[in-house]
């Protein structure tokens, strides 16, 4: 049997799935050609991110996996998004992992690009047991404060799932979400389903807020999603702020509501 081709072997390698590697590896090792010796260098960086993400995934299970071993198995992670904006509401998403999910990408939405948003947040709602969002509106950011409002936020989230939850992980600092809790400082990228839950809330929300462009497409919703850009700070300068507007927050709490 002839020898396969260099670019034959470099196209099995490319296409090949992780599992596969290893032998393809082994295979090809005494190959004495500078493009078989390359694509074997790149399956073996491949296999070692692999096993990077593998092991930054599992580490984002052990909060998870250390309740469930004391007995508590309905674990919500709850986190929120917009708590910076000058439009629009607050939003927290409360998702339900099974701790052995291991969603490839998934960090802290502030982390990934749109499209990488999109793509988990489908693959989470495919994977979870239970998946919630849920929005504060401005008025209510008004009228009870912005930390209130946060608080707000994740306890409808976490009323809203289809299960009653036993315990809470939450990212940053403790807060009374009417559950027992446990706080991680940094969990958007630390913990699962934390990560899962900004994720989901961080897409309805854009999502929202595109919608609301279309109302209100003077001040360019579909692109800042709210948050106090140059242009958009100008154009509350300019025109001011409309009902979608938290008129608390300055510039809008110094010009008039139309």
């Amino acid at each position: 049997m002839s020898q396969p081709t260099v670019a034959e072997i470099c196209r099995a390698i490319a296409h090949a799935p992780s599992c596969e590697l290893p032998a393809l590896i082994a295979r090809y090792a005494s190959d004495p050609r500078a493009g078989v010796i390359a694509a074997l260098v790149s399956a073996t960086r491949r296999l070692e991110r692999d096993e990077a993400e593998r092991q930054r995934l599992d580490r984002m299970s052990e909060v998870q996996l250390s309740l469930h071993r004391d007995g508590v198995f309905v674990v919500a992670g709850v986190d929120e998004v917009g708590r910076g904006c000058l439009a629009g509401p607050v939003t927290a998403g409360a998702v339900i992992l099974p701790a052995s999910a291991r969603i490839a990408g998934i960090d802290d939405s502030k982390r990934l690009k749109p499209d990488a948003r999109v793509r988990l947040d489908a693959e989470i709602r495919r994977v979870a047991e239970a998946v919630a969002v849920a929005h504060v509106e401005p008025s209510v950011i008004d009228a009870i404060g912005i930390a209130a409002a946060n608080v707000l936020a994740m306890r409808r989230a976490i009323e809203a799932l289809d299960v009653e939850v036993e315990h809470v992980l939450i990212d940053g600092l403790p807060v009374d979400v009417g559950r027992p809790a446990t706080a991680v400082v940094g969990g958007d990228r630390l913990v699962a389903a934390i990560a899962a839950a900004s994720i989901v809330a961080k897409v309805a929300r854009d999502a929202l807020m595109r919608e609301m462009d279309a109302r209100f497409p003077e001040y360019g919703f579909a692109l800042n999603k709210g948050y106090g850009t140059l242009e958009h700070i100008d154009v509350i300068t300019r025109i001011g702020p409309c009902e979608l507007h938290r008129m608390s927050f300055s510039p809008c709490s110094q010009v008039s509501l139309f």
